[in-house]
């Protein structure tokens, strides 16, 4: 397997995070965040400690850094020392934290309402005569 460069782990950190894979995430202060990872293409799990992403990818957030692991035990172990001295420390806001995740966007077609009881959609003509079911 071709090593990755710094850049590469974190840009691919960032993609795991914001498609949902991190293990545990929590919010500390100053909109900075640790997450624990591990890449389901390679095996390595990763303690990855960043601040909001304000550039959509374009540089990476100051005081971003990472830490590898060969398995996620060890990763998590590390995660859990790190959390602990984020909390003595004052610096935990939430421990389960969603917060500045991804796009909310989603593709499919829009849910006019879902709990309608009626499927049919009022605005399609049905009727040969050209006039709208009412």
């Amino acid at each position: 397997m071709e090593e990755r460069s710094e850049e590469q782990v974190i840009s691919r950190l960032f993609a795991l995070e914001n498609d949902g894979q991190a293990a545990q995430r929590a919010e500390l202060t100053g909109e900075r965040f640790i997450s624990l990872i591990q890449d389901p293409a390679s095996g390595l799990a990763y303690v990855f400690q960043h601040g909001l992403d304000e550039t959509e990818g374009a540089e990476v957030p100051e005081g971003t850094e990472f830490w590898e692991y060969s398995n996620l035990d060890e990763a998590a172990r590390a995660y859990a020392q790190l959390l602990a001295e984020d909390r003595q420390a004052g610096d935990l806001v939430e421990t389960d934290s969603e917060e500045g995740l991804g796009d909310s966007e989603t593709s499919g077609a829009e849910v006019r309402d879902r709990y309608s009881a009626s499927d049919e959609d009022l605005l399609i003509d049905d009727e040969p005569g050209g006039e709208q079911a009412e």
